[in-house]
């Protein structure tokens, strides 16, 4: 049996979004293999072979997509509580290594971006952080090296 894993509302409407547009996709590039396929020859028709392929390509993150779906615990971001670091929350880090501050919203692993400022609660620092107050410290072990972090402030997040 498979775990729910969360996703906040705005993640899984995007996953929605990605699984009609190709959806709608898959069926253009059907119709194309197919009129291909009565072109003739098989084996020397690109447009047939590229079709094949890009048909595979979509099929695939088709199964991708809806298992992620089926799999999904939907989270409104901006009604999480706010006294621990937890799913949907904003958190303001202290790195007690460097004194240098970072803010991270803790997402799960269908719509962490870290260009976007979240991380996933599965990564090295969101499973650390994970469950702490303000005013924790925990320490991080990932390949650069151990930092030790200390929760200085915790956040509703505006988006769902």
């Amino acid at each position: 049996m498979f775990d729910l894993v969360p996703i906040s509302l705005t993640g899984f409407n995007k996953l929605k979004e990605e699984l009609l547009q190709l959806e709608k996709e898959a069926v253009e590039v059907r119709k194309r293999v197919s009129e291909a396929r009565e072109q003739g020859d098989l084996r020397e028709n690109g447009e047939y072979i590229y079709g094949r392929q890009q048909l595979g390509f979509i099929e695939g993150r088709l199964g991708e997509l809806r298992a992620q779906i089926n799999r999904s615990d939907k989270v409104d971001c901006t009604k999480v509580q706010c006294d621990k670091a937890v799913f949907g929350t904003i958190v303001t880090l202290l790195n007690l290594n460097t004194q240098e501050k970072v803010t991270y919203q803790l997402l799960g692993p269908h719509d962490a971006d870290i260009d976007t400022g979240s991380i996933s609660i599965h990564s090295p620092v969101g499973d650390a952080i994970h469950g702490l107050a303000m005013g924790e410290k925990a320490l991080v072990k990932n390949p650069r090296g151990e930092f030790q972090f200390e929760v200085i402030d915790i956040a509703k997040s505006q988006i769902e």
